[in-house]
């Protein structure tokens, strides 16, 4: 599966880099988000569940940081098992750019692969699915960059001096709904991604 996008945030550069990393924000945005919490200024854990069609999944993941460039951008890679049902990993390249002094273009490019079971299946639905969690991913982050920006929210405090995890939730939900799309059981399924960055 590969995606390549831009989404155009109404924030500056520095905003939107910081919302990224403040776990609060992105437990508002991330789609099925059950908790997340930074364990370390390079390290988050998170439990996510997803339903596609009849089928509901859990997911509890690790992402590890590296190589980081704020507030300008890095490449996240990702894998993770599903057990019988099979694997899935891939990565991303991000990059923030300035349109404006406040409004960031935010790029990326995802690419992830799978095996056992899940390859099966084909990539349609993975494709479809990830695109979908990808979209609501960025509506409500706008949307909650905004109001922080009109009520004067002090996102960029709360994770000054720790490091970025600036699209952990495109990591979360471009690998994770992988595994999702592709699940014929209900079990939940654990994922680990180890992400490295760069701008």
């Amino acid at each position: 599966m590969q995606m390549n996008d831009s989404q155009r945030i109404p924030a500056s550069k520095e905003k939107v880099w910081a919302a990224l990393n403040d776990p609060d924000v992105l437990k508002q945005c991330i789609p099925g988000c059950q908790s997340l919490e930074k364990t370390s200024p390079t390290e988050m854990t998170a439990t996510v569940v997803f339903k596609v069609g009849p089928v509901k999944a859990s997911f509890s993941g690790k992402v590890t940081l590296s190589d980081l460039d704020p507030p300008n951008g890095y490449r996240i890679n990702g894998e993770g098992s599903g057990g019988v049902a099979g694997f899935a990993n891939g990565g991303a390249t991000v990059k923030l750019e300035a349109e404006s002094p406040d409004v960031t273009i935010l790029h990326y490019e995802v690419d992830a692969q799978i095996g056992g079971k899940l390859a099966q299946l084909g990539s349609r639905l993975i494709d479809s699915t990830a695109k979908k969690l990808a979209g609501e991913f960025f509506e409500k982050f706008a949307e909650v960059v905004a109001a922080e920006g009109a009520s004067g929210g002090g996102i960029a405090g709360k994770v000054a001096g720790t490091a970025s995890v600036a699209l952990l939730a495109l990591a979360l939900s471009s690998n994770w709904c992988c595994l999702t799309g592709h699940h014929h059981e209900t079990d939940a399924l654990f994922v680990s991604a180890i992400c490295s960055s760069r701008s």
